[in-house]
């Protein structure tokens, strides 16, 4: 088996490589929307493609430096010191040490549903939040193994990658929405000479097609690389506690309570160590539209790691 800190390179690699996936689609929308504006005129095409880059590039950079602040202002997330829950900063400041992080900001949400999430772009600037309900249902094990796979998100990088790949499916939706909204108003688009008609009609049916594929496309690559990264934190929270029983007992609990988590909304809700929508709508993790695996699969997973 791969070792963990051959996962963890191999884990930032494939971030790369699947931020780059997703750019080069919402350049290639860029390019169809330009073309069927400019009746397939190449430089139309061109435009759309700088267009398409200079959005990406600058909300890349807005997620990059404050999309962590977004979240946590999104989630109603209040910054707590040492002295509000001891017990909490020692269990973080005890998973930090082992992963060899600094420590990272501690962050609560006033909620009685039992969850918890990493955000932030790397490990020096990164946040752990957990909802008060985790802190009175859970064990203090269950909490280290909850923090320890929240700092195995910070980590590996999947901190970084879960706010950038978010930010970079919500530009192609967009982008793709605001085209196919052009379109059904009566957008009208202009025809060069005889002959071109025919081309622009190909043109613009092709950049509606891809308007349509593209935000499914990006969105299932989104979810198929969040599961995997779960299975991932799952591991090496457990290598940083050497005691896979702690998470998995959490995970156990919070899949099991029945209160809503009423700060989370689909935005944020892949973030969470168990996605609050899923489990209120009784996903089981069996779709490719579920941002996390199947529960009973990490539990069980956890468990033979003994």
């Amino acid at each position: 088996m791969a070792s963990m800190n051959q996962l963890i390179a191999a884990n930032k690699r494939n971030s790369w490589l699947i931020m780059s996936l997703m750019f080069f689609v919402l350049v290639i929308l860029g390019v169809a929307i330009g073309l069927a504006f400019t009746s397939a005129d190449p430089f139309g095409g061109l435009v759309g493609a700088a267009i398409a880059g200079v959005i990406a590039f600058g909300v890349s950079l807005f997620g990059f430096f404050g999309g962590d602040s977004a979240i946590l202002s999104m989630s109603d997330a209040k910054e707590i010191r040492h002295a509000d829950n001891p017990q909490l900063f020692n269990v973080v400041e005890e998973m930090s040490i082992a992963a060899g992080l600094p420590m990272p900001k501690v962050y609560v949400i006033d909620d009685p549903s039992p969850n918890a999430f990493a955000t932030g772009r790397d490990p020096a600037h990164a946040s752990i939040t957990v909802t008060s309900g985790l802190l009175a249902k859970l064990k203090r094990d269950e909490l280290q193994g909850v923090v320890a796979h929240e700092m195995s998100h910070v980590r590996n990088y999947d901190i970084r990658f879960a706010m950038l790949m978010a930010i970079l499916v919500g530009t192609i939706v967009l982008v793709s929405d605001a085209f196919l909204r052009s379109m059904s108003m009566g957008g009208r688009l202009r025809s060069k000479g005889k002959g071109g008609g025919a081309a622009v009609i190909v043109i613009v049916i092709i950049a509606a097609l891809f308007a349509i594929v593209a935000p499914l496309l990006a969105r299932l690559i989104q979810l198929a690389v969040s599961r995997q990264r779960e299975y991932l934190a799952d591991a090496s929270g457990a290598e940083l506690t050497r005691y896979p029983e702690g998470l998995a007992n959490a995970l156990e609990k919070i899949a099991a309570d029945t209160e809503p988590l009423d700060e989370a909304n689909r935005a944020t809700a892949h973030l969470y160590i168990v996605n609050p929508v899923m489990r209120l709508e009784g996903r089981t993790g069996e779709s490719a539209w579920d941002s996390h695996p199947p529960i009973r699969e990490r539990i069980q997973r956890l468990r033979e790691m003994k």
